[in-house]
């Protein structure tokens, strides 16, 4: 991947629903070699897919909680089952393994703290495994953003 890959993906980040013509005038090529280079980044795997960016308290679901969960052991049943049954949860939409004392940062979305107090006893509570549940919620978003930095 070159500067020029690099420059199309930034403007994808920033407007994925450009035409072909007008990505390529943003980053000085042809519209032929534009999607030739378009059409390599989505085979490699690099571009891998495409997605619309939504308002979630529009959407009715205003609050953002951060849990971090600690696992009570780190056998291969205990990692594959918890991790398996946290791909299934809707309401998580963000799940990162992590390095020192907590095991996994987990970003989810709700609609109410009733809702959440829900979420936590009948869905994180039902995962075999977890040894603490720590939670953060967000007040505010200072930034949030899609769009990779410049790299190099």
């Amino acid at each position: 991947m070159d500067a020029k890959d690099r420059q199309i993906i930034r403007e994808l980040q920033k407007e994925g629903r450009l035409s072909n013509q007008d990505l390529a005038d943003r980053v000085n090529l042809s519209p032929s070699p534009c999607l030739r280079r378009l059409r390599n980044l989505e085979a490699e795997g690099v571009i891998t897919g495409y997605t619309a960016l939504v308002d979630q308290k529009a959407y009715g679901l205003p609050i953002t909680v951060f849990i971090r969960v600690r696992l009570d052991r780190h056998g291969q049943d205990v990692v594959k089952g918890f991790e398996d049954q946290v791909a299934r949860i809707d309401q998580i939409l963000d799940c990162f393994l992590l390095a020192g004392g907590d095991d996994y940062l987990l970003r989810v979305i709700v609609e109410s703290l009733e809702s959440y107090e829900d979420f936590i006893r009948r869905r994180l509570h039902a995962i075999p495994g977890i040894a603490s549940i720590d939670t953060s919620f967000a007040y505010g978003v200072v930034k949030q953003t899609r769009v990779f930095p410049v790299a190099g």
